[in-house]
């Protein structure tokens, strides 16, 4: 085995790390602890990095794995506790931590296994709107497989409750083509007809804009991908709900950071706490969200 390589990148305006292992590359940027992009050598990619992202600061880009927190997706369609943390005015959309530089805590190599580690002060009553005490902190583990923790520690003497996601964006051949197992028998939201509450049947498959909140999810889906011979593994811990979308062609054109066709190379599912599932943090009381993901040929 050769020692891991870490090169440090400047994609526009965001400073990243480039680690590269004898099994896999990554790149991560430091605005927002954002995973942009992993890839096992001689495989296509598992996570999706547009062909069109945008390095901006304070932007999240559209690709990896961004961090929502204290809330996932608008705030006013969050529960009511969660909405009484934030006293800002107007609160956008996934919360305050995905434009901002977190603080890298330190890039460590074991063997073949690389940690990388920030946390972000600005929790710790810095947050604008947001004037509560949390540490929250990121660990990115590559190795055979890649694993991400979020962990939120309440050091406040008041509880504080939260939403989040680990929104991540997974690479495919053609969304059209590849199902989602794990979900039978869910209920989910239908985000798209009036926030109904609907069952699965079957595995989940692709023939249009998707945005779904599965309720009660298990610990393991998995993306089957025919095209490519495999099977994308996520593994998740401290989530109950996962949230997958897929914006199609008029919403894919609306968006300024992909391509009008980019739609069909990615697929978004976000091990997540929302709806009923949010996190109540007690004094003291601590709370992680984490993924791991792998994959194996079909």
């Amino acid at each position: 085995m050769s020692t891991p390589k870490v090169e440090s990148e400047q994609h526009g305006e965001l400073n990243c790390w480039r680690i590269t292992t004898d099994s896999a590359e990554l790149l991560v940027a430091q605005q927002g602890a954002q995973v942009l992009s992993y890839q096992r050598l001689g495989e296509p990619p598992l996570l999706w990095l547009s062909e069109q992202a945008i390095f901006k600061q304070g932007k999240s880009v559209r690709a990896g794995v961004p961090v929502c927190w204290p809330w996932f997706g608008q705030l006013s369609r969050n529960p009511q506790a969660v909405q009484a943390m934030y006293q800002g005015a107007e609160p956008p959309a996934h919360g305050l931590v995905r434009g901002r530089d977190w603080q890298l805590l330190g890039i460590a190599e074991t063997g073949d296994t690389v940690r990388v580690d920030f946390n972000l002060p600005d929790t710790q009553g810095d947050l604008p709107g947001w004037p509560h005490n949390v540490e929250l902190k990121l660990s990115i583990v590559l190795g055979e497989q890649l694993t991400i923790a979020l962990t939120s520690y309440n050091l406040h003497n008041v509880p504080v409750t939260i939403s989040q996601a680990l929104h991540s964006y997974f690479a495919v051949s053609d969304v059209r083509e590849v199902n989602v197992e794990g979900v039978d028998g869910l209920h989910y939201i239908e985000t798209l007809a009036d926030w109904e509450s609907r069952a699965q049947q079957g595995d989940l498959g692709f023939a249009g804009e998707t945005d779904r909140i599965y309720l009660q999810a298990p610990k393991k889906l998995s993306i089957v991908d025919p095209a490519w011979n495999r099977r994308i593994h996520l593994s998740s811990s401290g989530s109950r709900s996962a949230v997958i979308w897929n914006p199609w062609t008029d919403r894919a054109a609306q968006l300024t950071d992909m391509a009008n066709d980019g739609w069909q190379r990615m697929l978004c599912i976000e091990t997540a706490n929302v709806w009923d599932d949010v996190v109540t943090l007690a004094p003291g009381a601590t709370h992680t969200l984490s993924l791991t993901l792998g994959s194996e040929p079909l």
